[in-house]
Parts: structure tokens; C-alpha cells; sequence
């Protein structure tokens, strides 16, 4: 018999305590969880029409350039592709402006013309090709460079705990 009581007063505790894990807080009762702010829906709807119109554009640009031929053709690809990551970059640091996506931006743009100038060498041959397509990488290079420095993140740290410091040294005086 009391085993049994043992036995059923155990399995009502796991019981219990899985019925207050799925359960809602009563109504009077604080929120132990931190819920994240969300975007009212009027933003993210602006947001998704923004998104919507970026798309259309890109689309058109795409379909002007189903009318060219050969290298011009590439060159056009590029310039709507690249023209299309920007503007999606620059749209999401317009509704959440932080450092990481600013230089998500940068970056963005930085790819876009060193495509762009990629497929614009394609048109010449031999060593000037070759000339080209190198000029082309030092500038993205020198640019990703200068993206990396203006961005660098230099968090300001607090001295650790137990940290010593330098004392100055007491004098004789006293």
C-alpha cells in the first residue's frame, strides 16, 4: 500500500509538471518570457510593397536585356542583377538601420560593380583581357578594404574582474 501512495505521488508530480509547461500563465500572473517586438503590420506590409517594387523593376531590367545579344547582353544581366541586390540591401537597413547592414550595402555595391566590370572585360582579348580582369579585383580589393575599416567593430571592453592596475608608487613621506 505504500508503495503504491509513493508511486502515484510521483507520477502526479511529472504530471504536474508537464501540465504547467504547456499551459498559459493565469491572468494575474507576470510573463516570465521577454517577447521580442514585433513590427506593426502597416510596416511590414510598406516593406513587402517596397520588396514587391524592387522585384518588378528587376524583372523589367532582366527583360530589357532579353532583347540584347552577345557581350552587351552579359554586361546587362549584371547591371540589373547588381542593381537589384543593392536596392534589397539598402531597403533592409532603411527599416532596420544598424551598422551590419549598412555595410551590407556597401558590400552589395561593391559586388555589383566589380560584376559589372567583370563582364565588360569579356569584350577584349588576350593580355588586355587579362589586364582588365585584374584592374577590375584590386579596385573590389582596395574597396573591400576600405568597407572592413570603416565598419570595423572595436567593442569598448571593461577592465576584467580581478584586473590589476598599475599603482603608482607610495613615497617615503608618509
Amino acid at each position: 500500500m505504500n508503495l503504491k501512495l509513493i508511486a502515484a505521488a510521483v507520477a502526479f508530480a511529472f504530471a504536474a509538471a508537464a501540465q504547467a509547461q504547456t499551459s498559459p500563465a493565469p491572468a494575474g500572473a507576470p510573463k516570465t518570457r521577454v517577447e521580442q517586438p514585433r513590427p506593426d503590420k502597416a510596416e511590414r506590409n510598406a516593406k513587402d510593397q517596397e520588396e514587391e517594387r524592387i522585384e518588378q523593376a528587376a524583372k523589367a531590367d532582366r527583360e530589357r536585356c532579353n532583347s540584347m545579344k552577345g557581350n552587351a547582353k552579359d554586361v546587362c544581366m549584371a547591371e540589373a542583377k547588381g542593381k537589384e541586390k543593392v536596392a534589397k540591401a539598402e531597403l533592409d537597413a532603411k527599416h532596420d538601420a544598424s551598422p551590419r547592414n549598412e555595410r551590407k550595402v556597401a558590400e552589395a555595391k561593391l559586388a555589383a560593380e566589380y560584376d559589372v566590370a567583370k563582364e565588360r572585360c569579356d569584350d577584349q582579348k588576350g593580355d588586355a583581357k587579362d589586364q582588365c580582369e585584374k584592374q577590375a579585383k584590386d579596385k573590389r580589393d582596395q574597396a573591400r578594404r576600405d568597407v572592413r575599416e570603416r565598419y570595423a567593430q572595436k567593442p569598448e571592453r571593461p577592465s576584467a574582474a580581478g584586473a590589476t592596475a598599475k599603482r603608482e608608487p607610495k613615497s617615503k613621506d608618509r
